[in-house]
């Protein structure tokens, strides 16, 4: 891109003098109602960072909103799983926000990609997630908009949750009564709170409550509470009303299944905290899903475990060896391991009459629809009662048409 080109793309040449000085703006990467991010160079040192410029122009509140975003991601930086500020830069005008670079995107656009994901993805992301929640909550922090849109992936596919402009410190026992967030990831005290004058108010608990919502959502690809009706979804949040009947939760087990029901708990005070979710068996493996080399470091040379092995060796190093029965022995073991590797994805046995009654039923078969009827439609169709894939991409238009509103109103 040349510079004369950068220069016009870029939305205040005096404004941006101080960034433009020390970073090299590329393309756009992003578009919200009053900011855009861009890709940007440093140029002392080459790397790629993620710049959000913020018009401040037409709202002031917008400048003290972004100053408090600001504040709270110093308190938290440094955590592997939340986004790093590298620069800010003030002008009368705009705001410039440098943060890392995730090339990986988003969380939802990965999650669209490739429909659903396994337990074993989804507790490797939910790890990350609660591990940087528990680092937001010690800090007394309440993040109030967690959803896949607010989760990045870096370069090896680990999480970065960003977006703390709804972020707030909270001092002991303090409470907050407004209503903000994405409607299909609000607690059901955040609506109670906006709606009974009475209510006490919620904190940390809220995040716990999202949380639940993005592991549903990973897992089977669409949100708990969905409905056309906003007013029946909000219901149904208050209610704590979802289900675990669509297809797809007969290939899950019963462990993920407990946690999302410990943390969609309508009452806050029932609901788990963040540390009591990273004790959830959920997230202890089973050995064959562990490193063993820290075993093997803990066997010293004198222990007896390792003593007993050894023996083991040698009685096996001075048997009568026989290369024939070796060798296919060694076959038959390397053709065992092959066929089990590839029974998770052996597809079951299809019958004419599959087709006659529920193909949906069928995993395979359901993968390959929900695949077909995303590349005709371009959104996901109604895959079960109450459920809807397409309620994820709902957020989008709403922003669009706010910005069309925001550009008619200007002179």
């Amino acid at each position: 891109m040349a510079k004369d080109e950068v220069e016009d793309l870029l939305p205040d040449k005096d404004a941006a003098k101080e960034f433009y000085a020390k970073y090299e703006p590329k393309e756009i990467l992003g578009r919200g109602v009053s900011s855009t991010v861009r890709r940007c160079i440093e140029k002392e040192t080459g790397v790629e960072f993620a710049a959000k410029i913020i018009d401040i122009s037409a709202d002031g509140d917008n400048k003290t909103a972004t100053m408090e975003e600001v504040r709270i991601l110093r308190l938290v930086t440094g955590h592997p799983y939340i986004i790093q500020l590298h620069d800010v830069f003030e002008s009368s005008t705009f705001i410039f926000l440098v943060f890392e670079l995730c090339k990986n995107g988003e969380l939802f656009d990965y999650l669209t990609s490739v429909v659903t994901l396994s337990e074993k993805k989804t507790r490797y992301i939910m790890r990350q997630l609660l591990e940087a929640l528990q680092h937001v909550h010690r800090n007394g922090i309440v993040h109030r908009d967690l959803k896949p849109e607010n989760i990045l992936l870096d370069d090896s596919m680990n999480i970065k949750v960003t977006d703390f402009g709804f972020a707030r410190v909270l001092k002991p026992s303090e409470k907050l009564y407004e209503l903000c967030g994405t409607p299909g990831y609000l607690a059901p005290e955040v609506l109670k709170a906006n709606m009974f004058e009475d209510y006490p108010g919620y904190s940390h608990e809220v995040d716990m409550w999202a949380c639940g919502v993005i592991m549903y959502t990973l897992l089977v690809g669409c949100p708990p509470f969905w409905h056309r009706k906003q007013m029946v979804m909000l219901r149904n949040i208050m209610e704590g009303k979802y289900s675990f009947t669509s297809p797809e939760w007969a290939d899950i087990s019963e462990e993920p299944k407990d946690l999302i029901q410990k943390l969609l708990v309508v009452d806050p005070s029932q609901r788990l905290t963040v540390n009591d979710a990273l004790e959830h068996p959920f997230f202890h493996l089973m050995l064959w899903d562990q490193d063993i080399a820290p075993l093997k470091k803990s066997l010293s040379s004198t222990s007896r475990k390792l003593s007993r092995i050894s023996q083991i060796v040698m009685e096996i190093k001075a048997s009568t060896f026989d290369a024939r029965k070796k060798f296919k022995f060694a076959i038959l073991c390397v053709l065992a391991v092959i066929r089990i590797s590839r029974l998770h994805f052996t597809p079951e046995p299809l019958a004419v009459e599959c087709g006659r009654g529920d193909p949906y039923r069928i995993r395979t078969l359901r993968k390959v629809i929900d695949g077909c009827a995303f590349r005709v439609y371009g959104h996901w169709v109604k895959k079960g009662e109450g459920q809807n894939r397409a309620a994820l991409f709902e957020n989008l238009p709403k922003t669009e048409l706010k910005h069309l509103y925001m550009i008619n109103l200007s002179p």
